[in-house]
């Protein structure tokens, strides 16, 4: 005969069991209501800080929460942690809501903005580490799956976005930096992007860090415009298998001729995937490339020419239709010592 306590655990294993279900069939590109959580540093919204904002949220997340930050300058180190998924971060306007921090060193550690949980979306956010040149300082560290980012500034000099692990899409985004200023191993798309290279010399825009044939990771950029201050490479494996496209991107004269580098190793040259296709202006001339570059046909570029690189149409959602006021456990003003 089972005991009461036995009936009890049974009963919450199962609705346990159920809800991680539900989460799972969740299909975010029919999600269109969300709760609506406002930041402002007046002391009118919800909160006056991004991160109470944020911890508001309660784990295990099922629900689109919409976090509208007034503009401002937020000195934040902010995390949006694993247990909250399906957050959208939106400022009004990109230059005028600005997220900023200084610090350096463990790339992990150190970022200004570091997305863990899955289905997050950023919105018209200026995101920046102001460390400055010298050593890696990264900006936004995103290491969730399922993430997307549109009309933002990402502002750096080494290692400027972490684009860790996951698929990623980055829209209409501004990334500068001057040393491996994208980098990372995740599956990314970055669609009409422009990057903006601040190094002197030889600094490289991707360090990919693919490293195995077996893993479905790379950048891709899809009509995308580089711009700089003087020269650079357009990357360097950062993983042996490291995997790089450009397609239908505007490079000024920035680029070398030569366009990637090897990061010393030759093997790698035999391993890394770099292409070009179509691409225009005076830095996209490939008669100077390295040999192991590769100026792709139309049939080996289209694999990369379509959101089923990063599997976007089963998880890129539109912009919220409706909102409904959080309840006040979430909406709750907890900020009053600021």
């Amino acid at each position: 005969m089972m005991t009461r306590g036995y009936v009890f655990n049974f009963f919450v294993l199962a609705l346990c069991t159920l809800m991680a279900i539900s989460r799972a069939n969740l299909d975010p590109t029919q999600m269109t209501t969300a709760l609506l959580i406002r930041v402002d540093q007046s002391g009118k919204g919800d909160y006056k800080k991004i991160q109470d904002a944020i911890n508001a949220v309660p784990s295990n997340n099922s629900e689109l929460v919409f976090i509208w930050v007034k503009p401002g300058i937020y000195k934040e180190q902010i995390v949006v942690p694993v247990d909250k998924p399906f957050i959208t971060l939106s400022g009004t306007n990109t230059t005028g809501t600005i997220i900023t921090w200084n610090d350096s060193g463990d790339i992990f550690q150190s970022p200004t903005f570091t997305v863990l949980a899955s289905d997050f979306v950023g919105r018209y956010l200026t995101i920046q580490n102001t460390f400055g040149a010298g050593n890696k300082a990264v900006a936004l560290r995103v290491s969730g799956d399922r993430a997307a980012f549109y009309n933002c500034r990402i502002l750096s000099h080494q290692d400027t976005l972490l684009d860790d692990t996951g698929r990623h899409y980055y829209k209409n985004c501004y990334i500068e930096g001057d040393t491996d200023f994208i980098c990372g191993d995740a599956a990314s798309l970055f669609e009409k992007c422009h990057l903006h290279s601040l190094s002197e010399g030889v600094g490289a825009i991707t360090a990919q860090r693919r490293e195995s044939p077996a893993e479905n990771t790379g950048f891709t950029f899809l009509g995308c415009k580089i711009t700089g201050v003087k020269t650079a490479l357009l990357g360097r494996p950062w993983g042996a298998y490291s995997r790089v496209v450009f397609a239908f991107t505007y490079m000024s004269n920035v680029i070398l001729p030569q366009g990637w580098d090897d990061w010393g190793d030759s093997s790698k040259q035999s391993t890394s995937y770099y292409g070009q296709y179509k691409c225009s202006g005076p830095g996209a001339i490939t008669s100077r490339r390295v040999q192991w570059s590769h100026n792709l046909t139309i049939q080996e570029a289209a694999p990369f020419l379509t959101m089923d690189l990063i599997s976007g149409k089963s998880w890129i959602r539109p912009a919220p239709t409706s909102f409904k006021k959080a309840p006040a456990s979430i909406s709750k003003n907890s900020d009053t010592g600021n």
